[in-house]
């Protein structure tokens, strides 16, 4: 998602770049170095200082459990293909967009035996998706470039110190292309606080410049601030089956301080998007800004894990 951040590998080290502002560690960094460099990135992103010994506002507390509170589940169920597993157990298999292949690389692929409109995904980070509506326009060489680029990539050290991506061992899924009778791809997003979901933000023209994300309460007041990205200026009405969406996510997030729990609504049918840990990687830009401290007062962070 942050342009301004990449990872290039170099001799025995590992060179992370953020616009101008580089850092250069080796490949075997101590973890006890992590949070140095986890302070100059929070502090080139958003020109604030990060205080991980006291975090109070809502980005603070993410970079603070980016570093102590990871585990082996929070690995399983950002990877976009394990978490399969773990939703069909939890909530149902009925939830899961149906899955058409899944190779260890690109060159794998039999792209005679998909249908006409599919998405690829690399299972191992965030937005590394390629969508294809139509396979007759279909760019496989475009499409392969990138592939080849991200499944060499450890998305942990491209966005922040996102741990819990570190050990995902990297896969190419595809997944069957889904939309409603509009044509369009409504995307829920359940913010939860400590096993209790409190928010709902809802992302209108996700993949466009005039991309919009409205936050309402549970029940579907729209709040008085905004996360990055402004509210929309049209009314979005409530979903005839909120209400199992948040029963939904309430049984998906009770063993996490936070979690954003995504789902889609496809003309009344609910599918499960992902499981986010460390939504926006913890930089957030909040209007007004007090609603970063106000969102901060509602996460309790857990035991550090060290």
């Amino acid at each position: 998602m942050f342009n301004l951040i990449e990872k290039i590998k170099y001799g025995e080290g590992i060179r992370v770049k953020f616009g101008a502002f580089v850092l250069s560690f080796a490949r075997n960094t101590n973890p006890k170095d992590y949070p140095e460099i986890l302070k100059k990135w929070y502090k080139k992103r958003t020109g604030k200082n990060l205080d991980l010994e006291n975090p109070k506002t809502f980005n603070e507390k993410i970079q603070w459990l980016k570093l102590y509170d990871n585990s082996k589940l929070k690995t399983q169920l950002a990877d976009k293909y394990l978490v399969r597993e773990w939703i069909k157990n939890q909530i149902g298999e009925e939830y899961l967009i149906p899955i058409l292949g899944v190779w260890d690389n690109f060159d794998e692929i039999d792209f005679d035996k998909l249908p006409q409109s599919f998405v690829l995904k690399a299972n191992h980070g965030s937005h590394w998706n390629v969508i294809v509506k139509d396979k007759t326009k279909f760019n496989k060489n475009k499409a392969k470039n990138k592939f080849d680029k991200w499944m060499q990539r450890n998305y942990a050290f491209k966005a922040g110190l996102e741990l819990q991506y570190q050990d995902i061992k990297p896969k190419i899924i595809a997944e069957k292309y889904m939309q409603d009778s509009n044509g369009e791809l409504n995307d829920y997003k359940i913010i939860c606080f400590n096993g209790e979901p409190k928010y709902v933000w809802v992302d209108c023209g996700r993949y466009t410049k005039e991309r919009t994300k409205n936050i309402y309460d549970l029940n579907w007041n729209l709040q008085p601030f905004t996360m990055t990205h402004p509210a929309s200026k049209e009314s979005i009405p409530k979903p005839e089956n909120l209400d199992t969406m948040i029963a939904l996510a309430k049984k998906l997030c009770h063993n996490f301080a936070f979690v954003r729990v995504d789902f889609y609504n496809i003309d009344g049918k609910i599918y499960f998007g992902e499981m986010t840990f460390t939504s926006m990687s913890g930089v957030d830009k909040f209007s007004p800004e007090k609603y970063d401290l106000e969102m901060g007062k509602m996460l309790e962070l857990p035991n550090k894990k060290v």
